[in-house]
């Protein structure tokens, strides 16, 4: 069961306690954020793509979607979701439950910008009823993320140039280092 192994995987930070699992449905956007009672926004939306024979994940706000365009010019391929039937063998959790976390092993995560928005947001649990709460640097901390990758997606300028200057300041570096990377002299 996926949300067993979201719980675990969770565990190592201490915030198996922080899963809250629903008696409704929450698999889609509109049925979490009721689920939840928060605005459909503040939910996690994690879509799984196939890029040259890889799956990847892409998290976006709620009310967030994909530009095409950008998608394109960022991996050099068309947007190509993962067939329903075969979302759960390559990512590790079902539809209505994928989650940036505890997934398979060869899975990168993009974390869009339009996340920035909240100061909390609730991502799936590896199930059709589940979620958990996380700011932004929690989920940055405990996702397996490739950093900054995602900001050419988003449809909203500002937020993305706002980002942009984020990751170039101080504590953006530090992220960028923590992940193995060292800014351009």
């Amino acid at each position: 069961m996926s949300i067993v192994k979201a719980r675990e995987y969770l565990k190592k930070f201490g915030l198996e306690n922080k899963v809250m699992e629903f008696d409704v449905s929450s698999a889609t956007v509109e049925e979490a954020a009721r689920a939840i009672n928060c605005k459909e926004e503040e939910i996690v939306k994690t879509i799984s793509f196939i890029v040259n024979d890889k799956p990847i994940l892409i998290a976006v706000a709620g009310d967030s979607k994909i530009d095409n365009s950008k998608f394109k010019a960022e991996f050099k391929t068309k947007a190509k979701m993962i067939p329903f039937d075969n979302v759960e063998e390559l990512i590790g959790h079902a539809v209505g439950g994928v989650c940036p976390f505890a997934i398979n092993d060869d899975v990168d995560v993009y974390l869009d910008v339009s996340l920035k928005n909240y100061e909390t947001v609730f991502p799936a649990c590896g199930s059709s009823n589940s979620a958990i709460e996380l700011t932004i640097p929690e989920m940055e901390k405990y996702v397996k993320v490739v950093p900054a990758a995602s900001l050419k997606f988003s449809t909203n300028e500002a937020a993305r140039v706002a980002f942009v200057e984020f990751l170039s300041g101080e504590k953006g570096i530090e992220i960028w280092q923590k992940y193995g990377y060292e800014p351009a002299k």
